[in-house]
């Protein structure tokens, strides 16, 4: 274990690629003393860095000692109510207040903020990482496995007539209608021509030219991400969710996507069925706890 020596604090509303990258050096250096997940969403931040939403705001939260980055703290806020917050320490500087540090400038953010709720992340086998969210006196909310996909898609053996199209800036309305259903959150409608600029495509499906489903899809360096897969309630048991995620691995497998994976409710029992029946297989568990201020 080391000493802090000279300590000091960033705070930006956005990263840019060296922030990204000394980010990324220090995951790489918690990884390998512990295997766990960390939902950082660096991909994700770095190209929403030119998005006017989060210039006024402050998002990341910067540790270092001398000039080495020894402690990250990340707010992200996927159009919903609640802020999610997530970070690391490196190994050697545990258990020194720089969590507890980082936390106060992310309360202060989030004080003046409309957000009334606050997730705070973490991997279910951290150890650290559970113990300091119970500290704070959050309360445990769910959880959420990570899948990847192993090997090829395991397909149905009778497909049904979908027609799978990109959203349009039109179709914004209808995707934040299907977040509310799935998700039970009021999204912000936003617009996915744009979102396919910053890396995020989504897709609509169509029956008899009625829209039923969607799904978005990601590709950040050779990971192809599946998320916000939905079916709208009179359209379920029809077998449309297995060709709308068959869809999106063949979206991504033709963008290059080296490894493919989801994140899906510990709750949701039929989609976890679904998704296992399909080639995809647990790699880790998120535990998400919540704050609510007045």
């Amino acid at each position: 274990m080391k000493t802090i020596i000279h300590p000091s604090i960033k705070l930006k509303p956005s990263l840019n690629q060296e922030d990204y990258n000394e980010i990324l050096r220090l995951k790489e250096c918690c990884l390998e003393k512990e295997d766990v997940t960390l939902k950082l969403e660096l991909d994700h931040k770095l190209n929403q860095s030119h998005n006017e939403n989060v210039k006024n705001r402050i998002n990341e939260f910067m540790f270092y000692d001398d000039h080495a980055l020894i402690g990250y703290m990340g707010i992200c806020q996927f159009g919903s109510e609640a802020l999610e917050v997530n970070g690391m320490v490196h190994p050697d500087f545990r258990r020194m207040g720089v969590f507890k540090r980082l936390f106060s400038f992310v309360q202060d953010e989030w004080n003046k903020r409309e957000s009334k709720q606050m997730l705070l992340l973490s991997d279910r086998n951290s150890t650290t990482g559970i113990e300091f969210i119970k500290s704070t006196g959050a309360h445990y909310e769910n959880s959420e496995h990570e899948m990847h996909l192993v090997g090829e898609a395991r397909e149905a053996t009778a497909m049904t007539n979908l027609h799978f199209r990109k959203a349009l800036n039109q179709d914004a309305k209808e995707i934040a209608r299907q977040n509310t259903i799935y998700f039970h959150m009021n999204s912000e409608e936003e617009l996915p021509e744009e979102a396919s600029m910053d890396g995020m495509d989504v897709f609509l499906a169509e029956w008899n030219q009625l829209v039923i489903g969607k799904v978005h899809i990601e590709v950040q360096n050779g990971v192809g991400g599946i998320y916000g897969l939905g079916v709208l309630p009179e359209y379920r048991g029809q077998g449309y969710g297995r060709e709308i995620l068959m869809n999106a691995v063949k979206e991504l497998r033709e963008n290059q996507a080296q490894q493919i994976l989801l994140q899906v409710a510990v709750k949701n029992k039929k989609a976890l069925n679904l998704y296992q029946s399909c080639g995809f297989k647990e790699t880790s568990t998120m535990d998400y706890f919540k704050l609510t201020k007045n």
